[in-house]
């Protein structure tokens, strides 16, 4: 999985995030929602519903909030249904782009969608056209301040994790999903510090970009990120430091 930490990477130069608390919690709402909808509403028989929770928590939504959403999923409070949809597509430089959505209505996000693509030099592809480029996997990055490596290994492997590697200023710790719970576990008893910690997708290669490429992508995906409907944005693109550099100082 050569290549796997560049999107990783790329979220903390870039800072991609929800640029409003309010947007930001009503992602993980949905999550909630969604979750509760499909596995039932007790996190410790649902894992999803678990993981939507922790995330939510590590973001410092209220615990009424999460209550709410789960009660919700669980049509304790009505509310709308929401449907789980992989959208999958191209970017500039032939990028592959896969954005995961929770929606109450397929033709309106489809639409959004596509035009995102459209208007940021990309296209939107049929299912499955870019998605075998990725692994869905656990991904923590650790700061090496502080830390020993050989410790933190060993710590990490314990738990069932797959590989631990030097990564810019830190460690990138990878897992199969089924354990993400053991290794964030592990790691939150050893004491170890997080900036970031999820399940996602991994690409198998990468696509290097220059500063007019970087520059494209990098607005393809704060478009499809401030989409209401989109939970999550993953990208096989690397822009190298210098690039990175000269894109931020437009």
């Amino acid at each position: 999985m050569a290549g796997h930490s560049h999107w990783a990477g790329i979220k903390h130069k870039k800072g991609i995030a929800d640029k409003k608390r309010g947007a930001l919690f009503g992602k993980l709402s949905r999550a909630i929602i969604v979750a509760a909808q499909n596995g039932g509403g007790d996190p410790a028989m649902n894992l999803t519903l678990r993981y939507a929770i922790d995330r939510a928590r590590k973001s410092s939504m209220p615990k009424d909030n999460i209550e709410r959403a789960i009660k919700k999923g669980c049509g304790d409070m009505g509310g709308v249904v929401y449907t789980e949809i992989l959208y999958e597509g191209y970017g500039a430089e032939g990028v592959a782009v896969l954005c995961d959505a929770l929606t109450d209505n397929r033709n309106r996000t489809a639409g959004e969608v596509r035009k995102c693509f459209e208007v940021h030099g990309g296209n939107l592809g049929a299912t499955g056209c870019v998605s075998w480029m990725f692994e869905r996997k656990g991904l923590f990055l650790v700061p090496a301040e502080n830390v020993d490596e050989e410790a933190l290994f060993e710590v990490a492997l314990e738990a069932g994790a797959e590989d631990v590697k030097a990564v810019g200023p830190g460690f990138e710790i990878t897992c199969d999903p089924e354990v993400y719970d053991d290794v964030d576990a592990a790691l939150e008893a050893a004491k170890y510090a997080t900036e970031m910690a999820e399940i996602t997708r991994v690409a198998s290669n990468t696509v290097t970009l220059d500063v007019a490429g970087g520059r494209k992508v990098l607005k393809l995906i704060d478009a499809l990120e401030e989409l209401e409907d989109i939970q999550s944005v993953t990208a096989n693109f690397d822009i190298p430091d210098d690039v990175m550099a000269e894109v931020e100082s437009e």
